[in-house]
């Protein structure tokens, strides 16, 4: 692994900007758990915007919606619809992040600001990657605020019990046509990232579809961004389908880690969490290609529970449906039992359920 990665900690936050904050916080709350944390806009000085941020365990989400149809975020979300605007990631030196960043290629989104109030201060910086997608750079060992300066704690009497989710496992992007080595090459190049594993269209494929993906992370593996591109097939792929709906590249989806993905899916059920289907066909054959596992397959049978397993360990995963009207962004739900691949032996029967999915809606 290449050592002179990008010193990153994690990811600090996932910023979604949506045709509604205030509402879009009450799903995440009532459908994910996801617990009060901060608020920014009109009551705290903003004109453009307004932002209610969520937390659950590690996974801290920031929803923003623009307060005016003529502010960057308006004409982002009219143009891709609800979904990632910004990944941020919690670095211990912003302002270097920045330097080393644009000094090798890298877009800038925001030159290195800082950010304070009687908490103490935060050093923000930013950077362009696929599409209009941002990295921020979040330096903050000098604050001991709720969130960042400039939002306020947001309490409610609405707090339903959490999901069990823990932290974000990965998050990947979508691009066009013969972008996806160039996306790994920007990620290897200027972020130091080294390529984890790589999937062709022979891995990728059904009947109808494929597509291609590269996976790049960085030297503590605590970021892994899963990069997609479409690749030929009989009809139109879920690739296809994203860049055609989002208006290009973004991320298509956000993994969530659990340690009890039964416990976690069955609360996401019955909270209205729509998940993809799998067929009963899956699960006749599925242990002779994993082998040995802890969980009882009926169980995760009837919760529709993918298996996958490399030389490390095994893994259990399931994702759900778009979260918006648009066909686009949709979450997974990951166990991880060793396992550090990403659920090759899954994605035929994944992509055969997305394909169902795609001719509900014509798409394919």
């Amino acid at each position: 692994m290449n050592q002179k990665s990008l010193p990153i900690i994690g990811t600090d936050y996932v910023e979604f900007y949506v045709g509604n904050a205030k509402q879009a916080a009450h799903f995440y709350q009532s459908a994910f758990g996801f617990k009060p944390l901060a608020y920014a806009g009109l009551e705290t000085g903003r004109k453009d915007s307004t932002s209610y941020v969520l937390r659950q365990d590690k996974i801290t989400f920031v929803l923003t919606a623009a307060l005016n149809p003529k502010s960057l975020v308006a004409e982002h979300q009219k143009l891709h619809g609800d979904g990632v605007k910004i990944i941020a990631l919690w670095v211990d030196d912003a302002t270097k992040s920045y330097q080393e960043t644009t000094s090798k290629g890298a877009k800038s989104y925001q030159e290195p600001k800082v950010i304070s109030d009687t908490d103490g201060e935060v050093v923000t910086a930013g950077v362009y990657t696929y599409g209009e997608t941002v990295h921020m750079f979040i330096e903050r060992k000098n604050y001991n605020g709720i969130f960042l300066p400039g939002y306020v704690k947001w309490q409610t009497d609405y707090n339903p019990e959490n999901t069990g989710l823990l932290f974000v496992d990965h998050i990947v992007g979508n691009v066009g046509w013969g972008e996806m080595d160039k996306v790994a090459d920007y990620y290897h190049n200027i972020f130091g990232f080294e390529q984890l594993i790589s999937f062709d269209d022979k891995d990728i494929s059904t009947q109808y579809t494929a597509l291609k993906s590269k996976v790049m992370t960085n030297d503590n593996f605590r970021i892994k961004f899963p990069i997609n591109e479409p690749a030929k097939g009989l009809k139109k792929s879920q690739i296809e389908e994203f860049l055609d709906f989002y208006m290009g590249a973004g991320p298509q989806h956000v993994a969530l880690a659990t340690n009890n993905i039964i416990a976690t899916i069955n609360s996401l059920r019955s909270r209205g969490v729509d998940f993809l289907d799998v067929p009963d066909s899956y699960y006749d054959t599925v242990i002779d290609r994993v082998g040995v596992i802890e969980e009882d397959l009926e169980i995760l049978k009837a919760h529709r529970i993918l298996i996958d397993r490399d030389e490390e360990g095994y893994l259990l995963q399931l994702f759900t449906k778009p979260m918006q009207d648009r066909p686009t962004f949709f979450f997974e739900i990951i166990q991880r039992k060793g396992a550090k691949s990403f659920g090759k032996g899954n994605f035929k029967a994944l992509f055969e359920s997305i394909e169902l999915e795609q001719g509900k809606r014509g798409t394919l």
